[in-house]
């Protein structure tokens, strides 16, 4: 009975429909939430610089709360964008584009290579905004500083206004767009050759990847944080980025047949919903999400702030 009501459970579909209509806001949430355990593990990993370990802190709590305001703004219009798609594909794509995608299906939301085409544009907007988090977090990392650590550092002028958003005002506008551009040969190609991988776990793992490249490029150039920790923190972040991807790859692979197992249980108690498939595209997007956030937020973090302090002064 207990486990019955975990298929059934009303929280469950709700943040699964939640990760399946706004993966990236999914994504951001989730890291959001994982965040209150990151700034602590660090500033306990023993053995290490103490300067090293506040800054290394600093630019958790910076990277989460940036990512997260700059999520809620720019995927809101787009998530709206693509749900007036997905209610009335007739208004936004060709009768051709719709046959092509459904692929034999009984519907449009049932198949993957609408879901892979749809969610190019809700998970890859956190691949967008990489760069401009990227650039605001390493902004922010002084001025946090100095008011948590007491750094007598400078801070950033007009940080505020470097934040991309996009408003998105007119959603039926943009929902025409993101249906013209599903109408492409393009998108139907790389819908037909990826849509059964897992691309919702690789397009998460190349915006990690490019944020953090991005982090470090501007942590490199930065003239507002001290010479000598600048190493460290270019090391935690990459270790902590690929240490977690790296261990995400890895537990979905292990947990694949009890992932499958959870499914099947799950289809057969909701077998009647007319949700069923968005709550399906929910889980595959939410796995490796969750994955993610634990492996970044409270696996890594001692691993990564104690490694980056032994490179950074094995380099003095």
């Amino acid at each position: 009975m207990k486990v019955q009501s975990i298929y059934s459970s009303k929280i469950l579909k709700t943040g699964l429909r939640f990760a399946a209509e706004n993966g990236a806001l999914f994504a951001a949430t989730a890291s959001l939430a994982f965040s209150t355990v990151r700034p602590l593990i660090i500033l306990a990993t023993p053995k290490t610089d103490k300067e090293n370990r506040q800054y290394a802190s600093t630019k958790a709590m910076a990277s989460t709360i940036i990512g997260y305001m700059m999520m809620l703004c720019a995927s809101l219009p787009v998530a709206k964008a693509v749900k007036n798609i997905d209610k009335n594909p007739d208004k936004y794509l060709k009768e051709s584009t719709i046959n092509i995608l459904k692929a034999g299906e009984k519907s449009l939301d049932a198949s993957k290579r609408y879901s892979f085409a749809t969610q190019l544009f809700k998970l890859g907007l956190g691949f967008i905004i990489a760069a401009p988090k990227s650039i605001l977090t390493c902004a922010l990392i002084p001025p946090i500083m100095s008011k948590l650590f007491n750094k007598k550092t400078d801070t950033i002028q007009n940080s505020a206004n470097r934040n991309t958003t996009f408003t998105g005002n007119n959603v039926n506008r943009l929902s025409k767009f993101f249906g013209k551009i599903i109408d492409t040969k393009s998108v139907q190609n790389m819908a037909e050759k990826f849509h059964d991988t897992r691309f919702e776990q690789h397009i998460i793992s190349l915006t990690d990847i490019f944020a953090t490249g991005t982090f470090i490029s501007q942590i490199a150039g930065s003239d507002k944080i001290k010479n000598e920790r600048k190493k460290a923190l270019i090391y935690n972040s990459a270790i902590s980025t690929g240490l977690s991807v790296a261990g995400m790859y890895a537990i979905d692979s292990l947990t694949k047949k009890p992932t499958e197992k959870f499914i099947e249980n799950f289809k057969l108690a909701n077998k009647n919903s007319p949700n069923l498939n968005t709550y399906l595209e929910g889980i595959r997007v939410a796995k490796p999400v969750m994955i993610l956030g634990a492996m970044y937020y409270i696996v890594i973090p001692l691993l990564s702030t104690f490694f980056a302090d032994k490179f950074a002064k094995h380099q003095k």
